[in-house]
């Protein structure tokens, strides 16, 4: 049984499974003028019960904002964005995985809550595998892909350029590479 094989079982069988931040990153991207902007999440958690229709939640800090740029990211997270005192964290939840025929690929459907709006999300997802080590349990690889549009989510303060376009774009590509430890 190949590596991927055995995720998806471990994955469609029984158990829970706990989001290792120190083995897994959360990390945007938005179109910004003529560059991207990239950041990424460095505080969240989330985990996965196994079974038939395998349910994923996850939370982040959203005060931990980071694109490498303290003035940018100090906006991102004033009163204009994200608004990190009145709403701190960013939620997801899904039920159930899509497997596509090659058993590698799958359709993670959820729901995206920012600054209390829910959306309906789809994220593109990948089996990377699992690994089982006496020394440190099992564990599980997937990374994830998704889009949103950040207006959806009132995150839409923007500046008019000379031209009538936008500073930013609303289109938010959203990455996770996830390992997961088996902790039941």
């Amino acid at each position: 049984m190949s590596v991927v094989e055995s995720a998806r079982e471990q994955l469609m069988s029984s158990g829970s499974w706990s989001v290792d931040p120190t083995h897994s990153a959360v990390e945007f991207r938005v179109k910004r003028m003529t560059q991207t902007v990239h950041g990424r999440f460095r505080d969240f958690e989330g985990a996965i019960v196994a079974g038939v229709d395998p349910s994923v939640v996850g939370s982040i800090k959203v005060a931990s904002l980071e694109t490498l740029n303290e003035g940018r990211d100090a906006h991102l997270r004033s009163l204009d964005f994200f608004d990190v005192e009145r709403f701190p964290e960013i939620r997801f939840r899904a039920a159930g995985l899509h497997f596509d025929r090659d058993g590698r690929h799958f359709a993670l459907p959820g729901e995206l809550t920012i600054k209390e709006v829910t959306r309906p999300i789809l994220f593109a997802g990948e089996l990377r595998g699992s690994v089982s080590d006496d020394g440190y349990g099992q564990w599980l690889a997937l990374a994830l892909r998704g889009q949103l549009d950040r207006s959806d989510y009132g995150l839409v303060s923007n500046r008019l350029l000379e031209t009538g376009g936008m500073v930013g774009g609303d289109a938010v590509d959203l990455t996770l590479d996830v390992a997961a430890v088996r902790v039941d």
